[in-house]
């Protein structure tokens, strides 16, 4: 069944049409919190809070997009929106030191390597976030593998050819960033 059919179906009560577009859409909603959340609880938060939202203003979906990209666009909002307030909140009650939100570690062949591994991680995470929004978010959009271009064109507001380009030109300032990075830290990433 697509998702215009169970669009039609839950917008005449049938609750199950509604969680198997939930359940269709949940992995892209949550991927597309956490790029601009960065932090798993949160991303999570937002996904539940983007499904709330979906439901309750399902019959001003209209058609014109997908609904993928119509429940993505409703997610990108709300995390947008709760980066805003965190950051004000910040900004008020916290030190300007920087806050970085630790990855999960993977199982690695030895201690050292993990050590070596996970360090470039973090420089790697510092580097891209350190890139401008307009160049960094099309790329994690780009990097998660859920959306096409047509799709973070629309969830940024910009043309498809502009959502390519600044994915693109993202991906070369951070190769650019990492390769000054190891050739100052005499070919490693430190």
């Amino acid at each position: 069944m697509s998702d215009a059919e169970l669009v039609e179906r839950a917008r005449g009560g049938d609750r199950d049409a509604f969680g198997e577009l939930v359940e269709r859409h949940q992995q892209a909603v949550f991927r597309t919190a956490l790029v601009a959340l960065r932090s798993r609880e949160e991303a999570e938060e937002v996904a539940q809070d983007a499904f709330v939202a979906a439901m309750q203003k399902l019959d001003d979906f209209r058609g014109e997009a997908s609904f993928k990209t119509w429940l993505l666009t409703i997610a990108w909002h709300k995390a947008l929106d709760r980066r805003r307030r965190a950051a004000e909140w910040f900004r008020r009650f916290v030190s300007r030191d920087e806050h970085e939100t630790p990855e999960p570690a993977s199982a690695e062949p030895s201690h050292e390597q993990a050590l070596v591994d996970e360090e470039s991680r973090k420089t790697i995470r510092r580097l891209l976030h350190k890139l401008p929004a307009k160049y960094r978010e099309p790329l994690l959009l780009s990097l998660t593998g859920d959306h096409t271009f047509e799709e973070i064109a629309a969830l940024l507001g910009v043309p498809t050819g502009t959502a390519k380009w600044r994915a693109m030109e993202g991906r070369r300032l951070l190769r650019d960033k990492v390769r000054r990075k190891a050739h100052a830290g005499r070919g490693g990433l430190r």
